[in-house]
């Protein structure tokens, strides 16, 4: 007993998560936590340098709630700690490219690092970090603003161990920045050199840089974000999925120029890919949800948000998928009940599913899905017309407080138990109903529990 207390008590010293640790403790310390938080006060930059110029055990350290980080910090933290594996620095934005810089020579064993959010950073950078951290294998560069597909084509090269890389809202990064598909895609079409199509002329310096041909796959990455990054086209899936074959976790929201040829390229993932978010690439259409759900039999979890060309025929095909738990089919207005009714009898697996906005759904479909979908955890109707219905709003999650009276008044999200006490309040209705017709009298809705026709 004495043992694992002693045990439990350097465990505990080893890892500090949200809160500044005694001077007793530097030298114990392995993993410092320090995340945005509501009741502790930013860290000041002063004190964070005594306190990883002091602690030469680190082996990851999350400084994301400690914004005012400076570059004297990180430095003093690469000096001191050479057994680093993970960096957190989320939204520190007074780092600049002569941190990352000073990081990258002191050969840390990083295995992990995120740099969201932190704006300063440019392409030296994130070329040093893929140069020279050779066991990399999660890289999280989203909202960096400056980078440009000079730094992401090392990643590609260098980084031949990584699994996980984020890039959403990385606005500069094009084409170019991902592995080409050329060599292998024209070799396969048997086309002549007179054949093959002429480049486009390039306008930019990023337009005129080759494309990039990698010899080495990569075998290892297994989740993709390029969320947000309106100027890929066709091409980039393309290279990407040859050159990834292995990806489970594809994000692609928001990339706009995205059509049904992308997701013919997304098939070839098949069984591996788990997670594919499509919202807002609103040139989709039916024809290539059906090709998807048919060559990928192992989705999971699918967000075709805003994908504005989708009929019921895309969700009767993912209806089938077995594996499916997460659905979002926001704003996707052409969704008629005959979907809902398909989804309440075979997705009886789902867990989460969103459809809010989808503006022609009865109260009766939605009803029936709260009884089939017993996994059900996460319902969003929100602006669904139907679940104005008096008494439903008692169910509901509290609105965001941020939202206007307007977006109050329509908020409709059912979680947990809620869901099941939903359910029962329109199966009480429903019973009334029927009631109602049997003694030939007006039927006359309520917002509470009681069964009164009057």
């Amino acid at each position: 007993m004495h043992d694992d207390q002693a045990l439990s008590q350097r465990e505990d010293l080893a890892r500090i998560v949200d809160h500044l640790p005694h001077p007793d403790d530097y030298a114990h310390i392995r993993h410092l936590d320090l995340r945005p938080s509501s009741s502790r006060a930013a860290v000041e930059d002063d004190i964070l340098a005594q306190i990883l110029s002091s602690c030469p055990h680190l082996e990851t350290a999350v400084l994301s709630g400690a914004p005012e980080l400076s570059d004297r910090s990180l430095i003093l933290l690469a000096e001191t700690s050479s057994n680093l594996q993970g960096l957190g620095l989320s939204d520190c934005r007074n780092i600049t490219d002569v941190g990352i810089l000073e990081l990258t020579t002191k050969s840390l064993p990083l295995q992990w690092v995120h740099l969201n959010g932190v704006l300063c950073l440019t392409d030296p950078s994130i070329s040093a970090i893929a140069k020279t951290c050779a066991k990399l294998s999660e890289l999280d560069l989203r909202d960096l603003p400056l980078l440009t597909p000079l730094s992401i084509r090392d990643v590609w090269t260098y980084s031949r161990k990584l699994r996980s890389l984020r890039l959403a809202r990385c606005a500069l990064l094009t084409d170019k920045a991902f592995p080409s598909h050329l060599g292998a895609s024209e070799d396969s079409l048997g086309l002549t050199e007179e054949e093959k199509p002429l480049p486009p002329r390039p306008t930019t310096w990023i337009d005129k840089l080759p494309p990039l041909m990698l010899a080495h796959s990569a075998d290892n990455l297994r989740v993709l974000d390029i969320s947000y990054c309106d100027k890929i086209t066709d091409d980039a899936i393309e290279g990407i999925v040859i050159h990834a074959p292995r990806i489970q976790n594809l994000a692609l929201a928001g990339c706009t120029q995205l059509t049904n040829k992308a997701i013919d390229h997304i098939c070839l993932l098949m069984d591996n890919l788990d997670s594919l978010s499509l919202a807002h690439v609103s040139n989709v259409t039916d024809g290539a949800i059906v090709k998807l759900v048919r060559s990928c039999p192992n989705l999971r979890s699918v967000d075709l948000a805003f994908c504005r060309n989708l009929t019921d025929m895309s969700i009767f095909e993912l209806a089938s998928l077995s594996s499916l738990r997460r659905l979002n089919l926001i704003r996707v207005h052409k969704l008629t009940d005959i979907a809902v009714h398909t989804l309440a009898e075979h997705a009886i697996f789902l867990e989460s599913l969103r459809i809010s906005y989808c503006d022609r759904l009865s109260l009766e479909a939605v009803h029936l899905l709260l009884k089939r979908l017993r996994r059900l955890q996460h319902l969003a109707v929100t602006g669904v017309p139907a679940l104005k219905r008096k008494g439903t709003i008692r169910f509901s999650d509290p609105p965001p407080s941020s939202y206007n009276a307007d977006q109050q008044a329509v908020y409709r999200v059912f979680s947990a138990e809620n869901i099941v006490r939903l359910c029962k309040f329109l199966d009480k209705e429903e019973r009334r109903r029927r009631e109602s017709e049997v003694k030939n009298i007006p039927f006359t809705e309520r917002s509470d529990d009681e069964m009164a026709l009057y």
